[in-house]
């Protein structure tokens, strides 16, 4: 059985080089054959880049996050292009619009959100999405700017009247450990709805760890809980899903790899 880990914090499970390789070997050991990287700023990307960028099954994101828009670094536009042409990044992102923690403001957040969305359009590539107490604006946006190469909300949150609102465009709606938790209706009831060729999953290590799990820092080699909550949902076969969202994962970084 093979899985796809669209989005990991590598870097954040532990500072330690050896750690974060350790992180990734354990968790192919569970499954998970390849595992996006996510990074909060370019900085931060640079760095975890470095620790990781010998290792084939590990792809990489770049971008600044909107919990990071007050502060996005020196000059962080022309880095966020030239970055696009390093070897295994697959996307733009995260990016999007967090009005809980607001980090800039909203005007700033959504002029970032624009100019990550230019990047993606520009240069091709899949645009990793967050959102936080932001849903209506961030359609918007997204209705009007979002490329034809697509996108992926990632860790989603919002119910099923917003799915099928979102279903008219380019995007893959991704599911994090908490849909592995009881009482999250809106989720369950999205994940039942939603068409399974439109879903994706994802750890979000070292955060958003499963049930199973609690109390534990999340890491991706816990990411088969997620796909079995997947299929428990859909009624269905682990057996059955599992590669279904593996092939979803390919097509949403538009990749084309055998393994």
């Amino acid at each position: 059985m093979k899985l796809f880990d669209t989005h990991a914090h590598i870097g954040l499970i532990q500072e330690d080089r050896m750690a974060q390789l350790l992180a990734v070997q354990v968790a192919k050991t569970k499954g998970v054959e390849h595992i996006v990287s996510i990074c909060n700023s370019i900085g931060d990307f640079d760095q975890v880049y470095g620790n990781l960028k010998m290792l084939p099954n590990v792809y990489h994101a770049v971008g600044v996050s909107p919990t990071e828009a007050g502060n996005p670094g020196l000059d962080w536009e022309n880095k966020l292009v030239e970055r696009m042409s390093w070897e295994r990044v697959i996307a733009v992102g995260e990016t999007g619009l967090d009005y809980y923690r607001n980090s800039g403001g909203r005007k700033t957040q959504v002029e970032m959100l624009l100019k990550h969305l230019d990047v993606a359009r520009r240069f091709g590539k899949t645009v990793i999405i967050h959102n936080r107490d932001a849903g209506k604006d961030l359609l918007e946006i997204l209705r009007d700017k979002l490329p034809t190469f697509g996108g992926i909300l990632h860790c989603y949150s919002e119910d099923w009247s917003y799915a099928m609102q979102a279903l008219d465009l380019p995007l893959y709606f991704s599911f994090a450990g908490n849909v592995t938790y009881r009482g999250v209706y809106n989720l369950h009831e999205t994940v039942y709805n939603l068409p399974l060729e439109r879903i994706l999953i994802e750890s979000e290590a070292p955060f958003m760890v499963p049930a199973a799990y609690k109390g534990k820092r999340n890491m991706p080699a816990y990411l088969i809980e997620t796909a079995q909550a997947i299929a428990d949902i859909k009624e269905m076969p682990l057996e059955e899903v599992a590669p279904i969202l593996y092939e979803n994962s390919l097509r949403a970084f538009h990749l084309d790899i055998t393994a």
